[in-house]
């Protein structure tokens, strides 16, 4: 079968979001009731009853772990019985997108023909019970899950690389270098990206934060803009503590022509294409870019047909400024150009793995209102999953489903070659990247670098924050810092520092 039999055509027919933020965070909703809400909002939109969907999935959540698994109790919930019911494996930031991606092959496959994607986090209410918890108001609760089993710290981990907000850094400071840009130059450019971030967040009822911010503002280090990571301030950074869910409605085009539903309130599905880097961060073969984003992207725009300029509207993921620094720079999509309809992870708000099924309902409200067709870039991990996808107001010509929309082979026949780790270096190396950890005191508490030896192998050192010279040259701007000669030198206790030349 072709795109031609509307049995086989993905459109999206209803869309809905939420924001849930009563003034004692105690009282908020938990993911579950967010999820239940935001599908009867899309329903709603829809004009189609939620217990008819024959499909059902969920993106993973981690704000209330109690909750277990909730394809069970959220159907029940909404009162349906879909024979295809799941949720995602784990919280991965390119998990809408792909759930989208499923849905749009089902339903080209004839395997359903109403379904319904959603997902929610209330980090907001877990974290105010949290405390509550530890404080001894609440000894029961045990609201947010531990994402990772307590384990002994591997190398990255002995060295900083813990979390997202640690590592993004290291694709910041060698994509800085690799494009030529000086510091406040690259930082000029995240300012103006999230600048108008926060300008769309301020116009879309759904974002969370909805106060506009200049670049100056994005830019100025204070209280209000702590440092976290260098060289990331708090307004740079993803917004978790929130409560908010979002939710779509994916149907066979015959499906919404048979409920009467208006055509001009449609948004065909158009294809995707996803790919992975490897999960280390230190088994990557650069941080100049990333091949499997470069993958996703170019190969979502041949296989629809299209060109950055065919699109009226993006959406490029927005965790930390390297993400659509990087797609952008891929896509051919200009800075001065809103980079999202939603409002960024900043300011539209960070639930976690459901940042892009906001994405997705602005989109559609964007695209219903004016334009043609979007194109939506998610990312994932630790710069690790990439899923894209096209939507338009218009049937898109090239689209057919089902499709395999992996194309992890073609990203690693483009890899480069991954340098050999060694962790007990001691001697000559350049600096590849690095970064500086901050206190919420804004006091730098720590600091890596991520060094090649004179062979090409990769190694990690610690940098000592208390030598102000060091300090200075890592963050001043006044010289690029990578690419630049050093020393490892041993510690004691197995540990190997930085030194500068």
């Amino acid at each position: 079968m072709t795109m031609t039999d509307p049995e086989r055509i993905p459109v999206i027919i209803g869309v809905g979001q939420v924001n849930d933020r009563p003034a004692d965070p105690d009282e908020g909703l938990d993911s579950l009731g967010l999820m239940v809400a935001a599908l009867r909002v899309a329903a709603e939109d829809a004009g189609v009853p939620l217990a008819e969907i024959d499909s059902l999935a969920i993106v993973d959540q981690i704000s209330f772990h109690s909750l277990g698994k909730l394809p069970e109790p959220l159907a029940a919930a909404i009162g349906a019985s879909p024979a295809i019911n799941y949720q995602s494996a784990a919280p991965h930031g390119d998990t809408p997108v792909r759930l989208l991606n499923e849905a749009a092959n089902r339903i080209g496959a004839g395997e359903v023909k109403l379904a319904a994607i959603v997902g929610a986090e209330a980090l907001r209410t877990a974290a105010g019970r949290a405390a509550k918890a530890a404080s001894g108001e609440d000894k029961s609760y045990n609201a947010i899950r531990k994402v990772a089993t307590r384990r002994e710290p591997d190398y990255a981990q002995k060295h900083g690389l813990a979390a997202p907000v640690d590592v993004y850094p290291l694709y910041e400071n060698a994509t800085r270098a690799a494009w030529g840009q000086s510091l406040a130059e690259a930082q000029g450019e995240s300012a103006e990206i999230w600048s108008h971030f926060s300008e769309v967040a301020a116009a879309n009822e759904g974002a969370w934060i909805r106060k506009p911010e200049t670049p100056a503002d994005i830019l100025r280090v204070d209280e209000r803009n702590r440092p976290i990571a260098f060289p990331y301030s708090k307004l740079m950074v993803a917004n978790s503590s929130v409560n908010q869910g979002a939710g779509f409605l994916v149907a066979s085009l015959a499906e919404a022509r048979r409920r009467g539903l208006p055509e001009d309130r449609l948004i065909y599905v158009g294809m995707g294409a996803a790919a992975k880097e490897p999960p280390s961060i230190l088994r990557r073969d650069r941080y100049t870019g990333s091949v499997s984003m470069e993958t996703s992207i170019n190969r979502t725009l041949a296989l629809n047909g299209m060109t950055a300029q065919d699109f009226d509207f993006v959406e490029l993921y927005s965790c930390f400024p390297c993400v659509p620094k990087m797609a952008r720079r891929t896509l051919g999509w200009p800075v001065d150009r809103p980079a999202t309809v939603f409002g960024g992870l900043t300011f539209g708000g960070g639930p976690i793995a459901n940042y892009m099924s906001h994405a997705i309902v602005s989109m559609v409200e964007k695209l219903r209102r004016e334009g043609r067709y979007g194109f939506l870039f998610a990312n994932g991990g630790f710069a690790t999953d990439n899923h894209c996808i096209v939507l338009g107001k218009e049937p898109i010509a090239a689209a057919s489903f089902p499709q395999d929309f992996d194309y992890q082979a073609e990203a690693e026949a483009k890899r480069g070659p991954v340098p050999d780790l060694v962790e007990d270096y001691a001697g000559p190396a350049t600096i590849e990247s690095y970064t500086v950890f901050y206190g919420r005191d804004g006091a730098p508490r720590a600091g890596v670098v991520v060094a090649r030896t004179p062979e090409g192998r990769r190694t990690l050192a610690h940098v000592d924050v208390g030598d102000t010279a060091m300090l200075a040259f890592l963050t001043d701007g006044a010289k690029e810092p990578v690419g630049t000669a050093g020393e490892v030198v041993a510690l004691g206790d197995g540990r190997f520092g930085w030194q500068s030349l």
